[in-house]
């Protein structure tokens, strides 16, 4: 895939996460923020060992910023 289009594919889920938590749909933003980790901002030819430290803090918070907005989602849901 062309790197260019995977930037802005993955710039695009961001900011439609960013309007849903503004909506407070925490489960939806939290979909989206995972839709956009497939789309690689960095080079996906380059192999995880080999990528910087920064790369991989990215790519690491990214996934714990999904996980919490999963949780955060769901555990509101279940208040009474």
């Amino acid at each position: 895939m062309n790197p260019k289009i995977n930037r802005v594919l993955y710039a695009g889920f961001i900011a439609i996460s960013i309007f849903m938590l503004s909506k407070s749909d925490y489960v939806t933003a939290a979909s989206n923020m995972g839709i956009a980790l497939v789309f690689d901002p960095f080079d996906p030819k380059q192999e995880w060992k080999q990528r910087p430290v920064w790369q991989r803090a990215w790519l690491i918070i990214h996934v714990a910023i999904v996980a919490g907005l999963f949780g955060l989602g769901l555990g509101l849901d279940d208040r009474p």
